[in-house]
């Protein structure tokens, strides 16, 4: 829903969107995806935590279907969307570096005719995204992860998380992790990115044929 958000935000007549444009698109799109995966979000860092409790103990959840119906019967509704503000926050972050930087290199690369508008070019400003994305999200990201995993009453609230880890970690607790964070956003960049392309022309292809149908 990017270009579309970007597209709404536009003022009329303008066939520039600019950088507030861009941002607003893509806090607006971020915001909307975590509306609608938050639970899902909370079981899969559950999981993910578990692991450290070994093969041979006894974990606490049996599938993703009886993580559901055991965070919620042990913490209620809220418990399945726990953490939603600073999901909110970072998905939000992570949309406008990833979008917006998107934009805007391939953009760079094409006024300034160093690559066309093809794969390479997708490829770079793909792999740029990720990197600049996983910077700025990493310190979000880090808090988001803690607080949705910690026990009830260990923090007050994602704010007191991110005090408290400055306090006992320094500051480079925020970028724990940085490389698997980057591993996995760059690799996810790369594929949405040029897998979006391939299917915009694929679409204006179809609609091509379509409308010469007629």
């Amino acid at each position: 829903l990017y270009d579309s958000a970007k597209q709404l935000y536009t003022p009329k007549g303008c066939d520039y969107s600019s950088i507030t444009t861009r941002i607003l698109a893509g806090c607006t799109t971020g915001a909307m995806a975590v509306c609608c995966a938050q639970p899902t979000d909370v079981v899969k860092v559950r999981f993910q935590a578990g692991i450290h409790l070994g093969a041979g103990s006894n974990r606490k959840y049996s599938g993703t279907m009886d993580a559901y119906r055991t965070i919620a019967r042990e913490e209620g509704f809220r418990g399945l969307w726990k953490g939603t503000f600073p999901n909110i926050t970072r998905n939000s972050i992570v949309n406008c570096a990833e979008m917006v930087t998107y934009d805007i290199i391939k953009e760079k690369l094409l006024d300034y005719r160093l690559l066309t508008d093809n794969f390479p070019c997708h490829f770079i400003s793909a792999f740029g995204a990720g990197f600049c994305a996983t910077v700025v999200a990493s310190p979000v990201d880090v808090v988001k992860t803690r607080y949705m995993n910690s026990p009830p009453g260990q923090y007050r609230s994602p704010l007191d998380c991110m005090l408290k880890m400055v306090a006992r970690e320094g500051p480079m607790a925020f970028y724990k992790g940085f490389t698997p964070s980057f591993l996995r956003l760059g690799t996810w960049n790369v594929v949405m990115f040029v897998t979006y392309e391939q299917l915009k022309r694929a679409l204006m292809k179809v609609q091509m044929l379509r409308e010469s149908s007629f």
